[in-house]
């Protein structure tokens, strides 16, 4: 084998391998989120198969010193990167009765370790073929695997930067299964003529459409009737109706979260009971011709922004949403006007407020989905952040999913607020009223640039709102519980374990770590 061919085989097989890895966090997050277990064990479990499969590839590579071993491997890298999408959909959804880490483990190992050990094999087998003088082996091998590095690196950078935006993750994995079994046939001596080769393309080409056609075809529904992959999330629009099953809605699906529910012609409707805490404390601070800025930092479906512009047609309504595509679903299929007086920001929350001028008087962190908790939105520097572009007396407020008995990260994030604002300007605030039954359920927190009159809002709530309230506050004496407890830490941008915090209740939500 010439060199060039060398280089060439290990840029592609290098280039499939990194481009696979890079997308599988992608392909894994509609069914475990996005997390540090989730890289953790692709990471491991891809390096491991690498690892593995250059052992097995010099051992055939010693005893099966021909171009058609290089072919068998590279036809058989190509199948096996073909399985990844079917065997996500097969497997990862099923609820192995293990811990979260060891679920996701396994369900990693069982989509991607034979592709990489495979791919992994295809080196040693290259270098093997190519080398014919041993006092050049060092040179011959040190530019094999520049080149293999090279490919790793490109697709990398491809991958992140256009691959997933222009392809999305199955087109993406469809193509390196075909790129490698296109490296078999040209390369690898399986096909010896010219007619063998049309042949096996006249065969191979239906075969490989139906393959994508019924395996890699978007799952579309009369329900779901939109999916799309971002830079940021895997989106699907689902129609579904209200609680009360009288109204109906568009459900906004951001990876593995049911992120908003939206009403399309009555922005007024709130679905979220966490969202009627916040349209509570509003009513309690706002009257509705008053004039107040406030930001909102992760936009998702943008109900209560809609909520906030019918309802208080003076204020002023900044939104930071990460995702232009999410924004730009929301103006096209769920009723955000083009003339909206809501003014959106698509980049990160943190870069905002570092760049921010303005000064606000509510702000509304609800950028948390579910295990997929972006860290750098809760440390003690961010909160202090916030806190410098609050108004006096201004309110931040946080939706929290946590178990109110043993859970660690709302008590963490907290005692953290508690560090920035003070421990008597943070309050709790329930959906649920039976507070010592209170498991798993959806809190908000509140922090206050200056004294907020805690008693009032309660009496507001009482005797103004009555039963259309959905805001119990938890008494004082509760809070400082929660703020101390011993397992609360102070998260900061040196050390915020948020997925190690959060994963106890996903765990006990979706029913992980169950014996079925």
């Amino acid at each position: 084998m010439s060199l060039i061919e060398a280089y060439i085989i290990t840029f592609i097989a290098s280039f499939c391998s990194l481009v696979i890895e890079m997308v599988a966090g992608r392909i894994l997050a509609p069914f475990v989120g996005v997390s540090i277990y989730t890289w953790t064990s692709i990471i491991g479990v891809i390096l491991a198969g690498i690892s593995i499969g250059a052992y097995i590839g010099g051992k055939l590579a010693d005893r099966y010193p021909t171009r058609k071993t290089l072919g068998w491997l590279l036809l058989i890298s190509g199948i096996t990167s073909l399985t990844i999408i079917p065997l996500t959909y097969a497997i990862a959804a099923y609820r192995f009765p293990v811990s979260l880490m060891m679920r996701i483990f396994i369900v990693t190992t069982i989509i991607f370790f034979i592709p990489g050990c495979v791919l992994g094999t295809i080196s040693p087998v290259v270098v093997r073929l190519t080398l014919k003088n041993l006092e050049k082996a060092g040179n011959v091998i040190g530019k094999i695997y520049a080149f293999s590095t090279l490919g790793a690196i490109i697709g990398t950078f491809a991958t992140g930067f256009f691959l997933i935006s222009y392809m999305g993750t199955r087109s993406i994995v469809f193509t390196m299964g075909i790129i490698l079994i296109l490296a078999a046939i040209f390369s690898g001596s399986l096909i010896k003529t010219k007619k063998m080769a049309v042949l096996f393309l006249i065969i191979a080409i239906p075969f490989l459409w139906l393959i994508y056609h019924y395996m890699y075809k978007p799952p579309l529904t009369k329900q779901t009737y939109l999916y799309k992959e971002s830079d940021y999330f895997t989106i699907k629009l689902t129609k579904t109706t209200s609680s009360d099953g009288k109204t109906p809605l568009e459900a906004l699906i951001l990876d593995n979260l049911i992120h908003s529910y939206v009403a399309l012609n009555n922005p007024y409707h709130i679905e979220y009971e966490y969202e009627r805490i916040y349209s509570d404390v509003l009513k309690w601070k706002f009257k509705k011709d008053e004039h107040f800025k406030s930001l909102t930092i992760g936009g998702g479906g943008y109900t209560f922004p809609r909520y906030m512009e019918v309802y208080y047609p003076k204020a002023d309504i900044d939104v930071v949403e990460i995702d232009p595509e999410v924004t730009k679903i929301v103006y096209n299929h769920l009723g955000l006007p083009r003339d909206t007086r809501i003014r959106s920001f698509n980049e990160d929350g943190r870069w905002y407020v570092m760049n921010c001028k303005e000064k606000y008087d509510l702000i509304f962190t609800d950028a948390y989905n579910d295990l997929s908790i972006p860290y750098h939105l809760t440390t003690k520097e961010f909160l202090q952040q916030l806190k410098d572009i609050m108004k006096p007396n201004g309110l931040l407020m946080s939706n929290i999913i946590d178990n109110f008995q043993k859970g660690a990260f709302l008590p963490s994030y907290m005692k953290t607020l508690a560090e920035v604002f003070g421990k008597d300007n943070i309050y709790l605030v329930s959906i649920n009223p039976d507070f010592e039954n209170t498991k798993i359920s959806t809190f908000i927190v509140i922090a206050s640039n200056g004294k907020m009159d805690i008693d009032n809002f309660v009496r507001f709530v009482r005797t103004e709102l009555k039963d259309h309230a959905k805001s119990y506050v938890v008494p004082k004496n509760m809070v400082e519980e929660f703020i101390n407890k011993k397992y609360a830490i102070v998260i900061r941008d040196d050390y915020a374990p948020v997925d190690n915090l959060i994963a106890p209740v996903f765990e006990e939500r979706f029913g992980y770590n169950r014996k079925s």
